[in-house]
């Protein structure tokens, strides 16, 4: 198991979960997470429009318990890098954060052939300086996070039939490795969506 916000979100079998968009005039945008049945809300993201705060996102849990902030770095130093970086922080139910992931999108085209990268923090001691990356295109739901071994761990799709009769993207699935925590696979999504400039986005 590889717990990143807890070992309550890691399963041990293959898990497939369904991805609902929401339209903005609803919680301020973001998505629902539901069990393959499309019964269970599992997790839920908070667009920035609900909270008045751009670059900041919350992850909950089916119950709408704040789980996860992912919050994206401002200021004149960002501005000049090239990177623009997120940071994810676990919340208790004192409210207290704790840094659990950075994420690095690349912010120039001098580096347009590094993908989006993810650190688990605190930093382990990993040669390439990241634990996980996105390949492949989260626009057109066809991208993977994958570890520094190049192991998928979590997957982004659309099924087909559901893609023909919708004409859209606000429907799409996510199949996560046995082990993986889920929590921390959704906070990673938010922050794509986001990047994006989709659901989540003000």
């Amino acid at each position: 198991m590889m717990p990143v916000i807890s070992k309550l979100y890691c399963s041990s079998s293959q898990t497939v979960l369904g991805v609902r968009r929401r339209p903005h005039m609803v919680n301020g945008g973001g998505f629902v997470v539901t069990d393959c049945s499309g019964q269970r809300v599992v997790f839920k993201v908070d667009g920035c429009g609900i909270h008045g705060t751009k670059e900041q996102l919350i992850l909950r849990d089916g119950e709408g318990d704040a789980l996860l902030l992912m919050r994206r770095k401002g200021g004149m130093v960002e501005a000049l890098s090239i990177y623009k970086k997120w940071k994810g922080y676990s919340l208790d139910y004192e409210g207290l954060q704790t840094l659990v992931f950075s994420l690095k999108e690349p912010n120039s085209c001098l580096v347009k052939n590094n993908g989006i990268r993810i650190s688990i923090e605190p930093r382990a001691a990993s040669n390439k300086g990241w634990d996980f990356e996105i390949r492949g295109y989260f626009p057109d739901r066809n991208c993977s996070i994958v570890d520094i071994r190049g192991n998928v761990i979590a997957q982004v799709g659309v099924n087909k039939e559901v893609e023909k009769l919708m004409e859209s993207k606000d429907l799409y699935n996510v199949v996560v490795k046995p082990g993986m925590d889920q929590a921390f696979v959704f906070g990673v999504i938010a922050v794509l969506d986001y990047i994006y400039g989709e659901s989540t986005c003000c």
